[in-house]
């Protein structure tokens, strides 16, 4: 039987509120809280709460054969602080399940790598420091939000002391190769790549309860 590496994406953007030209050299404000703490708590009932109790119950029910990973952002993490301390309570005890891991990435979800390789560095040491703070792990797997990836990035964060990373898997940069397979830095060879096979996630997360498909279920 193939084995498969769950990865979820856990996110919150900041939300904005209705900001006056006028305010712009008088207020730094504008953050809307009352959006971030609705949509939070909206989220958590609907999402989050329910999702929790499913992925405990596959651990329990497969003596933890099932497993999965998770990539908090940072902005998630604050907000759920302030405005869900309940969902990051069921999510710190299920990461201390053996079968659970802890992702890294940059602190905002953002695309800093594009703009500033130092502002990047930044935001992944204080992204990893959060996860410490909040679930008590050391965090060995990094993604770049997006999945962006070229080898500077995996140079950069082997130097990190990472021991691997997520990336697309790009059809057009893997030709015949299939992202399936554990792949490695063609310099540093101590770092793993694992490819995102996008067709699978496409099924799973569009198309998987679509009675019209041709493969449901």
């Amino acid at each position: 039987m193939s084995s498969i590496c769950f990865y979820f994406q856990v996110h919150q953007p900041d939300r904005l509120r209705d900001y006056l030209f006028s305010e712009v050299k008088n207020s730094p404000f504008y953050l809307s809280e009352k959006k971030n703490r609705e949509i939070m708590q909206k989220v958590s009932r609907k999402c989050y709460l329910p999702m929790v109790d499913l992925l405990k119950r596959a651990i329990n029910e497969t003596d933890g054969e099932f497993k999965c990973s998770f990539s908090f952002s940072g902005v998630f993490l604050e907000q759920a602080e302030q405005f869900a301390p309940e969902v990051l309570e069921n999510f710190r005890e299920l990461v201390q399940s053996p079968s659970v891991e802890v992702l890294s990435e940059t602190y905002y979800h953002s695309l800093a790598f594009l703009y500033s390789p130092l502002e990047w560095r930044e935001q992944i040491l204080e992204h990893r420091e959060k996860i410490r703070k909040l679930f008590g792990v050391e965090t060995k797997v990094f993604r770049n939000t997006e999945l962006i990836y070229n080898n500077f990035i995996g140079e950069e964060i082997s130097k990190l002391g990472y021991q691997g990373i997520i990336a697309e898997g790009v059809k057009e940069k893997l030709t015949w190769r299939s992202p399936n397979f554990l792949y490695q830095h063609p310099q540093d060879k101590k770092l793993k790549i694992l490819l995102k096979n996008y067709s699978l996630s496409d099924d799973i997360a569009f198309r998987f309860s679509d009675k019209n498909w041709k493969e449901w279920p």
